[in-house]
């Protein structure tokens, strides 16, 4: 499965409050619908990320646009770049090292469990959201 030059995927910690409330998040702003979203615990993820070792027990965000791969805080700016909004102004933060940036990254995804919940189950979208899930 491969995504289309017109769309990237978004794959997403499905069990993370914050990670399921970012990607209503990203619908709300992506209304040309660029952004398609797999949870990583889906067999959807697993086979996107079959032929990327280096990504398969990744546990935060991965984006997959144009064929490449982008994790942590490059992936974050890279769809903010996407949005509709003020959001876009985010991305040339990315003149910043990835070394530099990751480590907030890094000290955010540590803690979301804790400051944000994990659910049981990955989220369940709603009626209009679901064509914009690549696991449903």
């Amino acid at each position: 499965m491969s995504n289309q030059p017109n769309q990237a995927i978004i794959l997403f910690d499905g069990v993370c409050h914050f990670c399921s409330g970012a990607v209503q998040f990203i619908i709300n702003r992506d209304r040309k619908g660029y952004f398609r979203f797999a949870s990583l615990q889906s067999t959807v993820a697993k086979s996107l990320l079959a032929d990327q070792p280096e990504l398969q027990n990744t546990d935060s965000i991965i984006l997959i646009e144009n064929g490449q791969y982008f994790t942590m805080s490059t992936a974050v700016l890279r769809i903010a770049k996407n949005l509709e909004g003020p959001w876009k102004l985010l991305f040339p933060a990315h003149i910043i090292p990835s070394i530099f940036r990751d480590l907030l990254y890094r000290y955010f995804a540590r803690h979301r469990y804790r400051w944000f919940g994990k659910a049981q189950v990955c989220m369940i979208p709603t009626a209009e959201m679901r064509e914009r899930f690549l696991d449903l």
